[in-house]
């Protein structure tokens, strides 16, 4: 199996509903998954037994803060926004994520010795799909 390096990712997002674009000066993004447990253990059982439950998703997306990029601009608390996430790149073949939610944190901060940066979180809505350019 071959291993790859994250300087080709790429970020999209958009107002839910119109067609993603990509998110300038993006830095890092974490695409996280989990998935609940539901306990269906009863009197007799030597050990506690689950069944599956809900999926949960969530994207975190880092940069240095732009304030004339549209994309980073939506990404205001409380947007319904569509994304798509290719941690490898857009070439032909190439893995990618997408889905919608609602951003839930955003964050700007700056040192004076330092990079103004911009850090946002999507809580992901309904089922991300993966599939491939």
């Amino acid at each position: 199996m071959a291993t790859k390096t994250g300087a080709s990712g790429v970020v999209k997002v958009q107002v839910s509903g119109t067609t993603v674009a990509v998110v300038g000066e993006v830095r890092s993004f974490t695409f996280d998954g989990s998935a609940d447990t539901i306990e269906d253990s009863v009197m007799g059982d030597s050990s506690r037994t689950y069944k599956q439950g809900l999926k949960t998703n969530t994207v975190s997306i880092e940069c240095y803060w732009d304030e004339a990029d549209a994309q980073q601009l939506i990404l205001d608390e409380r947007a319904s926004v569509d994304f798509e996430i290719y941690p490898t790149g857009t070439g032909s073949g190439e893995t990618f994520f997408s889905g919608g939610g609602i951003v839930t944190s955003r964050s700007i901060s700056g040192s004076f010795d330092g990079m103004v940066e911009a850090s946002f979180t999507i809580q992901c809505s309904g089922a991300v799909v993966e599939a491939q350019v």
